[in-house]
């Protein structure tokens, strides 16, 4: 066995990163470049203007030979994802056929004497900025369309590989350099088999994304991996051990083999517990709820065992799209939600962008940012453009007809959002019932994300404002122990055990209690088994967390005592080295 090694065919590699997602998965692996290469510009000489007419040309034809091989290969896919993607594989062979994309950028190579790669770009962005300036959004979301289009066309022109996420062929493993979020959302767990990339941290929204999809994930590996794969060979990504192998040996198959079948055996002996109480030895009841990123999760619902949904992250409505979804857009999906929870509660966190979550579609609202974790975003953006957060406040509360919603306002800091944002949701109570819009009798109840360090020292000033908290635990810990959680070269760093954290969880758990207003974590803190006794010890009496860890904290709350984890909670806090906390944390029996 070859460890971290170069490239060599056919032997077998192993290259160990951050598991970030419980799970084993084997399959063909096809290394994907997601980034759009940077289009050169350089002028043309007069006598060189129809040589360069000609390259496009030759470009053009590749584009569509690659299209129709794409489509051959789509007809072996399921019914409904196999006419799917025909049509949109026909739109962009349409746009390669004499379109304004093709005509134009002809013209520009003959009128701006400029080269091909740099007449697509500007023809790109001619027509997309026609488009997001039409009301439409469908007509606007084409311009994505064009997008792609255009560099594919460009990546011939450069001799850039390219592989999309839509060349992959089902049960494929996806190797990349790095998937954002808002691209980890377009991973079907029914198509692809896992990830593996050389970027991203444990507690980053792309390993978030990873987990609440059920998708086994490896991120954080060395380059190296991807210069030592040839595409379609053999491997495995170990989301649990943070491995990566190419070409494993049929003793190495055998091993993950065995254990994918034990993991199955193990999930089917959680699935047992579905409809059994969260509650523990000595008689305490813990409400569990669910995170949701994207509607399609609502499918592991039943198996679950979810007592609502604790947080559903908005921001996805926002993602891979050139507009804003309008209010009528939102409440199609949010009431979607609601109606699949039969009456069980839903918890919906207006807009978070920015960070790691990136949209084009708010382009116009957010300059670029040398540090965008600290700029503008999530309440910050929603109460500087309050038609975003009327929208939002609308399509809830209309939602709210069909079943109970709360409404989550994240990255508070002060009282005065949270009484601004109050202000904002009673004038578009009073406008819907004034339009005798269908919606529930009473405002939705308003919670304060607690994840700034901020926020949890003035817990006892918010508490007196707020319907109830959730603790952010994610953003809590990158931001007081100044760690980029995304961040794959200081991930090892990132500790939720660190006594700072703790100690600012303590003090807002206790300040909602005080207050008599619920308190609940929904941070990546909840899905781990090993930090279940410590949650509970501290306080927390309702949590949330993806759907596939679910059952595995239910059995952990099962198996505990309440007075054995208010004294182990005790005992921590009275500790101030982060590495004695974890040895604690590991060795504790209840």
């Amino acid at each position: 066995m070859k460890n971290n090694a170069g490239d060599i065919s056919g032997q077998e590699i192993v290259f160990t990163g951050l598991g970030v997602s419980h799970g084993i998965a084997t399959g063909p692996a096809y290394l994907v470049q997601i980034d759009n290469p940077e289009a050169p510009e350089y002028a043309l000489e007069p006598g060189q203007v129809e040589e360069e007419t000609t390259r496009f040309e030759t470009a053009v034809r590749q584009a569509q030979r690659d299209l129709s091989m794409l489509k051959q290969k789509s007809t072996g896919l399921p019914d409904d994802t196999a006419e799917e993607i025909g049509l949109l594989l026909d739109a962009h062979m349409a746009m390669l056929s004499r379109s304004r994309l093709t005509r134009g950028v002809r013209a520009r190579i003959l009128k701006d004497q400029i080269n091909a790669e740099g007449a697509i770009a500007r023809e790109i962005d001619s027509i997309t900025g026609q488009f997001n300036r039409i009301k439409d959004p469908y007509i606007a979301a084409r311009g994505e369309d064009v997008r792609n289009v255009g560099y594919r066309i460009i990546r011939i022109l450069m001799g850039v590989p390219y592989l999309s996420l839509s060349d992959v062929p089902p049960g494929g493993i996806v190797l990349a350099l790095e998937i954002s979020p808002a691209e980890t959302a377009l991973l079907d767990p029914r198509r692809f088999a896992g990830i593996a990339t050389v970027h991203g941290g444990v507690a980053g929204h792309t390993a978030v994304m990873a987990r609440s999809l059920g998708l086994p994930a490896v991120l954080g590996l060395d380059r190296r991996a991807l210069e030592s794969l040839h595409h379609g060979a053999p491997a495995i990504v170990d989301g649990i051990g943070g491995k990566l192998i190419l070409n494993p040996t049929q003793e190495t198959q055998r091993h993950y083999d065995r254990r994918i079948q034990d993991l199955k055996a193990d999930k089917a002996a959680l699935n047992k517990l579905t409809k059994l109480p969260a509650v523990t030895t000595d008689g305490t009841e813990i409400v569990l709820r669910a995170n949701l990123e994207i509607p399609r999760e609502l499918d592991n619902l039943p198996t679950s065992g979810a007592n609502g949904i604790g947080l559903f992250r908005t921001e996805f409505m926002f993602m891979n799209r050139d507009t804003v979804p309008s209010e009528d857009e939102q409440f199609e999906t949010i009431v979607e939600i609601v109606r699949a929870m039969k009456g069980a509660p839903v918890t919906f966190r207006t807009l978070d962008i920015g960070g790691d979550k990136l949209a084009r579609a708010l382009g116009a609202h957010l300059d670029a940012s040398n540090n965008p974790a600290l700029g503008l975003r999530a309440i910050r953006l929603s109460l500087k453009e309050p038609h975003l957060l009327e929208a939002q406040f609308r399509a809830i509360m209309r939602a709210g007809y069909f079943g109970p919603v709360r409404i989550l306002l994240p990255m508070v800091t002060t009282a005065a959002e949270i009484e601004e944002a109050r202000l904002i949701l009673q004038k578009c109570h009073d406008t819907l019932k004034k339009d005798k819009m269908p919606m529930a009798d009473e405002m939705p109840p308003l919670g304060t994300m607690i994840e700034i360090p901020a926020a949890a020292l003035a817990a006892d000033s918010l508490a007196t404002v707020s319907d109830f908290f959730a603790l952010g635990t994610n953003d809590l810990i990158q931001y007081t122990v100044a760690i980029d959680r995304g961040n794959d070269q200081v991930a090892a760093l990132y500790n939720p055990l660190n006594p700072a954290v703790l100690r600012l969880m303590e003090f807002s758990i206790q300040a909602g209690l005080r207050a008599g207003i619920p308190v609940s974590i929904c941070g990546e803190m909840a899905a781990d088994p090993k930090l279940t006794a410590l949650l509970l010890g501290l306080g927390i009496r309702e949590m949330s967390l993806g759907f596939s860890s679910l059952p595995r904290i239910k059995q952990r709350i099962r198996d505990l005592s309440l007075t054995k984890a208010e004294d182990h909670a005790r005992y921590i806090m009275d500790q101030y080295d982060p590495d004695r906390i974890i040895q604690i944390v590991n060795t504790f029996k209840a």
